[in-house]
């Protein structure tokens, strides 16, 4: 099992974690919520997240009073960070790889994760949809949040263009995917596809900031921004890359299925 002590605060997520910035998903919000929401979760569902980040959507999710919720994650300090922020009794964190949780086959009801399939190479991919396969009962639902390209029919020019200068500016190896090709990859792992949902890739812009964060955290990632001039040059060149591939990047959220 491969875990990890610290943060990589080099990595883009962070830095805007670090500013104060409490929503990083692609979608923002809106998207976290339609997950949520499209899942059904109810008081009888185990629930498992995959990599919770600060635990802002874990809070949403535990805000349907689910039988239970654990969050994986192989980053200790992570880990210790989302148990910290995550505010329901019967949830949990502990610190595993999501190709190999440690959870019990047909453990969950529910299985999410956001933003974090997109920083995988494609056979990682592959292990960690097989993964929630394995821990998820038979008709239980796996729900994704991540960054999409656009059209289906993108070049493989831009794809790689788009790659290097997410990778360069982010400092993940961030490996967005297209609508027919995020679908295909959950069918091969044995899933149907049962919703599909995009927002605008707009992380940074103002307008999506102020729907994220609200009026107080708004302030206070924009006032931080501002007094630490070296983040704010990291942030800057995230904005200047989103927006120069604005036209093929969005955020798209899916929920499958496991067959009864």
């Amino acid at each position: 099992m491969k875990t990890e002590t610290s943060l990589n605060e080099k990595q883009g997520h962070w830095i805007l974690a670090k500013l104060g910035k409490k929503v990083l998903r692609p979608g923002g919000r809106v998207l976290s919520e339609w997950l949520v929401k499209n899942l059904e979760i109810t008081s009888k569902d185990d629930i498992v997240e995959f990599a919770p980040g600060l635990g802002f959507t874990a809070n949403i999710a535990c805000s349907y009073k689910p039988f239970s919720y654990t969050g994986v994650d192989m980053n200790e300090a992570a880990a210790a960070l989302a148990k910290k922020n995550i505010h329901y009794e019967n949830a949990r964190v502990i610190v595993a790889d999501a190709v190999a949780s440690t959870l019990p086959d047909a453990f969950a009801n529910k299985v999410y994760g956001e933003a974090m399939l997109t920083m995988q190479p494609l056979e990682h991919k592959k292990a960690i949809i097989a993964e929630a396969f394995r821990i998820l009962k038979p008709g239980g639902y796996y729900a994704i949040h991540e960054l999409g390209l656009q059209p289906d029919n993108v070049s493989e020019e831009v794809k790689n263009d788009v790659f290097k200068e997410l990778s360069a500016n982010i400092r993940v190896h961030a490996r967005p995917m297209t609508p027919s090709e995020w679908k295909a990859l959950f069918e091969e792992q044995g899933f149907k596809v049962v919703k599909e949902q995009h927002n605008a890739m707009l992380l940074l812009e103002n307008k999506r900031v102020w729907q994220d964060e609200g009026i107080f955290r708004t302030f206070k990632f924009f006032f931080n921004l501002f007094t630490h001039p070296d983040l704010r040059k990291r942030v800057m060149n995230m904005k200047k890359t989103f927006r120069k591939h604005q036209k093929n990047l969005d955020a798209i959220a899916l929920v499958v299925q496991k067959p009864l």
